[in-house]
Parts: structure tokens; sequence; C-alpha cells
């Protein structure tokens, strides 16, 4: 029963894994185009969520549960309801994008750090999850500072 709980935080972790992978996806080119000092960065976020991706998906397979590699639906809805929001926006459309994926990566944080909280995952499993939320700060701050930034302009 133990591991079911800790199979269940992994995968709610696993889909938020995922919501940022398509995310960045779809911001590939909006922002790069205004910022290319970032794209490098940027490649790097990309990378950096795949392997965590992977690591989520081992923790999984080695707690005997199946890993169920999608995206969450509120991410799915939330991509939705941005792609209507750019497509009524008016003026700078780099500038909104750059705004959602702060919110994303934030509401990634809030994430993480509950699924610490709720001290369901074994030690293994919490050094790592530690680790990658390490990560998902690390560019939550980098795109804030984009943002401040472009705020000084």
């Amino acid at each position: 029963m133990e591991n079911q709980e800790e199979v269940s935080v992994l995968n709610d972790l696993l889909h938020i894994t995922n919501d940022r992978i398509q995310g960045f996806a779809k911001v590939e080119g909006k922002i790069w185009e205004k910022y290319p000092d970032v794209k490098k960065d940027y490649d790097r976020i990309i990378t950096q969520s795949k392997i965590m991706k992977n690591e989520l998906i081992d923790l999984i397979k080695e707690n005997g549960g199946e890993a169920s590699d999608s995206a969450s639906v509120a991410g799915t809805l939330h991509r939705t309801w941005i792609d209507i929001k750019n497509s009524f926006t008016v003026g700078n459309i780099e500038e909104s994008t750059l705004e959602n994926v702060i919110f994303g990566e934030n509401a990634a944080v809030d994430a993480y750090q509950n699924a610490i909280d709720k001290g369901n995952l074994s030690e293994k499993s919490l050094d790592i999850v530690f680790e990658q939320l390490k990560h998902i700060k690390d560019s939550y701050h980098q795109f804030q500072g984009i943002s401040n930034y472009k705020n000084k302009d």
C-alpha cells in the first residue's frame, strides 16, 4: 500500500513534468526571437526536463508501478486556454508567453513542494525529487529574471 501512494505521487510529478515539456514546446520560437540569448538555457531546460521524466519513470517502475506517461488534464486545458488567449492578444505575444511560462514554472514548484511535504516518498525518491525541484526553481528564477529585465525596457 505504501508503494501505491509513492507511485501515485511520482505519477503526479510525471504529469507535471510532461506538462512542462509540452508547454516549453509551445514556447519554441515565440520568446527566442526577441530574447535569443536565452535559447541555450532553454535547450538546457528541455534536456533537463526529459532527464527528469526518465528519472520519474524509473522510480515508478522500481516501486512496482506503471508510469502514466501523459500530460495532465489541467495542463492540457491550460495550454488550450493560452492558445485561445494568445489568439486574441493585441500587442506583445512574447510578453504573454513569458508570463505563462513563469506561471507554469511556479505551479510546478508548488506541486513538487507539495509532493515533498506529503511525506509519501522513500529516501531515494525524495533525493531525486528534491534535485528536480531545484532545477525547476532555477528555471522559474531564470524566466522571472527575463521578465524583470524586460520590464526595465
